[in-house]
């Protein structure tokens, strides 16, 4: 996914990922959804799996990935990779990062060891209306 072509948007609410994806479908563009640097360890895999499932149910059509960022905190990021969160971002020591890379294979789950570039931070947006978040990002995605 680091690399990938699909502009990454970090969200840190549900109603931002269901504005991302309502954007993103209404543009016909794939979209990644990331969590914020770090997030695996304060917000956890359980509730980043329920949000991606949500925003999948509210936006069906929406074609997108996921990504939890675990930052360097291997506790989190095996927790995530045992959740079966669709990606995780694990940015710690190489011989983890290499363990942490075969267990995730094994669980079909996704696994970067850096954060891909965001086009856009919806941190500011956090108290933003829906309409406003998707607007901003339909700037972003053409």
């Amino acid at each position: 996914m680091v690399g990938s072509p699909d502009p990454v948007i970090i969200i840190h609410s549900l109603t931002q990922a269901i504005a991302a994806l309502r954007a993103a479908d209404s543009a016909k563009r794939a979209i990644v959804l990331a969590s914020a640097p770090d997030a695996g360890g304060y917000v956890g895999p359980g509730w980043f799996g329920a949000l991606v499932a949500a925003a999948r149910q509210a936006v069906p059509d929406a074609r997108f990935t996921a990504l939890l960022d675990c930052g360097d905190n291997v506790g989190a990021a095996l927790a995530a990779i045992r959740a079966e969160v669709e990606g995780v971002i694990f940015t710690g020591r190489a011989d983890a990062a290499r363990r942490l890379a075969d267990i995730a294979r094994q669980h079909g789950v996704a696994f970067e060891t850096e954060r891909p570039a965001a086009v856009l931070d919806l941190v500011e947006d956090f108290f933003a209306s829906p309409e406003d978040i998707e607007r901003r990002c339909a700037e972003f995605l053409g």
